[in-house]
């Protein structure tokens, strides 16, 4: 009983070792005698050779990467952390498998300096209000980048800028006195607009005297509306005038 019971357990053995059931997001990337095949195998059943075969399998979803806070001085010297995530996924299992030992390792790496180098040609405003450029620039050199080893980049997203507490005062005050600048120029601006409206009625009212006149009217309703004692005649400005164009003419 002895020799069928190790018969069968040997076959189960083989059968585990040559039997692999791959999910749809996997491939395998079999090895023939130490050289890799040019087509990788699966999703599904798959089955390998043991011990002349060996399989190494390779996902195919999109990862995750967080790449961790760096340290970098931008163009105009100012110091900032910035940390970043980046997607990426698989789309050639066998340059994964052989152009690099670890691509995800690898990706990261070259994330963390990219990022550092990115940001270190750019002034510290264009790295707060430019996010879509960087982002974007970013991708391009790490899809470039990582190319040869099979992965395909396709987003990469600044997320944090971290600066220190002085220039984060800094930074206020300077927002304080660009929203008091704003204030002064429309103040400015409504009193220019005023300016000219007022030099317009001026100009109407010389070319009709009545019109004059009636503002004054207008004005003394205005001002009996409010309930008090107090009573304004109006005087022609023409009396004034004709009053020192007699002393002019003495």
């Amino acid at each position: 009983m002895t020799g069928p019971i190790m018969f069968i357990v040997f076959i189960i053995f083989l059968l585990s070792q040559w039997v692999k059931i791959l999910n749809e997001y996997e491939r395998a990337v079999i090895y023939q005698l130490g050289r890799v095949q040019k087509t990788p195998r699966g999703p599904g059943i798959v089955f390998v050779m043991w011990p002349f075969e060996k399989a190494k399998v390779i996902s195919s979803r999109v990862v995750t990467l967080d790449v961790p806070p760096q340290d970098i001085i931008t163009k105009d010297n100012v110091s900032a952390k910035v940390n970043a995530v980046c997607y990426f996924r698989v789309v050639d299992p066998i340059k994964a498998d052989v152009e690099i030992q670890n691509y995800q390792y690898a990706t990261s790496q070259m994330a963390q300096t990219t990022l550092r180098s990115v940001l270190g040609e750019m002034d510290f405003d264009d790295l707060l209000t430019n996010r879509e450029t960087i982002n974007e620039k970013l991708q391009s050199i790490l899809d470039k980048s990582t190319d040869p080893w099979g992965v395909k980049v396709s987003n990469v997203e600044v997320k944090h800028v971290d600066i220190s507490e002085d220039l984060r005062k800094a930074m206020a005050r300077q927002a304080e006195a660009e929203r008091e600048r704003r204030a002064k120029v429309i103040a400015a601006e409504g009193e220019f607009e005023a300016a000219e409206k007022v030099c317009q009625a001026a100009e109407m009212m010389q070319k009709t005297p009545m019109a004059l006149q009636l503002r004054y009217l207008q004005t003394l309703v205005e001002i009996g509306s409010e309930n008090n004692t107090t009573t304004l005649f109006p005087i022609p400005i023409d009396i004034f005038k004709a009053m020192t164009d007699k002393f002019e003419n003495k």
